[in-house]
């Protein structure tokens, strides 16, 4: 059994300042992608963003791995967009750090759902915002119990992103969906399981031990079987999935700039209900 370790985004040292933002790791022929700001419960920004799709796109094209596996470092599996720099972002009314993790979003989305492999999300912690639709994007979702997804967008007036309005109607209907948009409610792991977001929930010390065992059944398909059905199962999916993601680009901008997603934003950090506008 051959185990390869590998990085992206940074050079590793012994300061976490300059720790790696995504973790590779090889065990036969699956690869585990781990996003790695645990301090910020991996709370995406543009770096650690283009880092997981380097990373994505060289798995894509590595005829070695038939299975990809990702996942969180620490408590937590991704928190969604990072809130503080969003923050500073919005106050500044300055578009540019927002508008590159957006585009990065819209292309690590793509790279994982028309994968011609399989993709397991590992959920060993909070799934929220972007980080819950990284999941959503997987082929298929295992989350221990101390995991949980949430659509938090609403909470701070903004937008559904990185294909959220694409693949939560399919998975739990639309009515479900819009409700989880707007309610911006908390879905616990045996909720995930009853309304079909992910296929088992496992105890967290056995997390790791089962996302192994279902990436060996995946990865023991033959490869053109594998990649023949991702292709006929989704023919027309890069298509619909792209019309998606540049519409919630589109509202996301429009909500940036909104007054109301200030709003949210400074009081998410105070800890209080925000009071919308409309605005």
């Amino acid at each position: 059994m051959d185990i390869d370790l590998r990085h992206h985004g940074a050079t590793i040292t012994a300061d976490p300042a300059f720790a790696p933002l995504v973790l590779e790791s090889r065990r036969d022929a699956v690869a585990t992608l781990t996003l790695n700001r645990p301090e910020r419960l991996n709370a995406l920004n543009s770096a650690l963003g283009q880092a997981l799709l380097d990373a994505l796109n060289g798995l894509a094209e590595d005829t070695a791995v038939r299975a990809v596996v990702l996942t969180g470092a620490g408590r937590g599996f991704c928190a969604g967009g990072d809130i503080d720099l969003l923050r500073k972002a919005r106050e500044r009314e300055d578009l540019t750090e927002v508008e590159s993790l957006l585009k990065v979003g819209k292309q690590i989305i793509l790279a994982i759902a028309t994968m011609p492999k399989p993709v397991i999300a590992a959920v060993n912690g909070p799934a929220a915002g972007a980080g819950a639709n990284l999941a959503l994007a997987c082929t298929t979702r295992i989350a221990s119990e101390h995991a949980s997804f949430t659509q938090s967008f609403a909470k701070i007036g903004l937008f559904p992103d990185f294909g959220a309005t694409y693949f939560l109607p399919r998975l739990v209907g639309p009515a479900l969906a819009v409700e989880l948009f707007l309610s911006a409610e908390t879905v616990t792991p045996a909720d995930a399981l009853r309304i079909g977001l992910v296929s088992r929930v496992v105890s967290q010390d056995r997390l790791e031990a089962e996302t192994a065992l279902l990436a060996e059944r995946l990865a023991a398909a033959p490869p053109i079987v594998a990649r023949g059905v991702r292709q006929t199962l989704y023919l027309d999916y890069r298509e619909q999935l792209e019309r998606a993601l540049d519409e919630e680009i589109r509202w996301q901008v429009t909500c940036f700039r909104s007054q109301d997603c200030l709003e949210g934003l400074e009081a998410f950090l105070q800890k209080r209900s925000p009071r919308f506008q409309g605005a």
